[in-house]
C-alpha cells in the first residue's frame, strides 16, 4: 500500500525543518508523538473490549447450549410415551370405525416428538 523507507522520512524532516524552523519543530514532533500515543491507547483499548465482547458472547452461547442439553438429557425417554395413542392398534380401530382397511401412520407430530427425543437412533424402516 503505502510504504515510508529511510529516505522518504529524511525528505519530510528535511521539509519539515525548513518549514517550521529549528524552534517550533520540537514542539511539533512532541505533539505528533502524544497524539500518536493516544491513537494507539484507543485502537488497544477498542482491540481489547471487542476481546471481551467476544468472550462473553461465547461464553452465553456455551451456558444457552449447556443448558438445552442438559434439559434434554434429563427429559424421560419412555418408549410407552414416545408413541402416542392415536397410533396405537386400539385408538385406530376406534377412530376408523370398523374400517379396517385404513393403514395406521403415525402423526408428524409424534414422529417429530420421536426424533427429538432419540437424536442418535437410525431411522427404521
Amino acid at each position: 500500500m503505502f510504504e515510508v523507507g529511510f529516505s522518504e522520512l529524511l525528505l519530510i524532516m528535511g521539509l519539515a525543518l525548513l518549514v517550521l524552523g529549528p524552534e517550533k519543530l520540537p514542539k511539533v514532533v512532541g505533539e505528533i508523538g502524544r497524539w500518536m500515543g493516544r491513537a494507539r491507547a484507543m485502537a488497544r483499548q477498542f482491540r481489547e473490549q471487542l476481546e471481551i465482547e467476544a468472550q462473553e458472547t461465547a461464553r452465553r452461547q456455551n451456558q444457552q447450549a449447556s443448558s438445552t442439553n442438559t434439559t434434554a438429557s434429563t427429559s424421560p425417554t419412555d418408549e410407552a410415551d414416545v408413541t402416542p395413542a392415536a397410533v396405537t392398534p386400539s385408538a385406530a380401530s376406534s377412530e376408523n370405525a370398523g374400517d379396517s382397511t385404513a393403514p395406521v401412520s403415525p402423526t408428524p407430530s409424534a414422529v417429530e416428538d420421536y426424533v427429538n427425543r432419540h437424536p442418535d437412533d437410525p431411522p427404521r424402516g
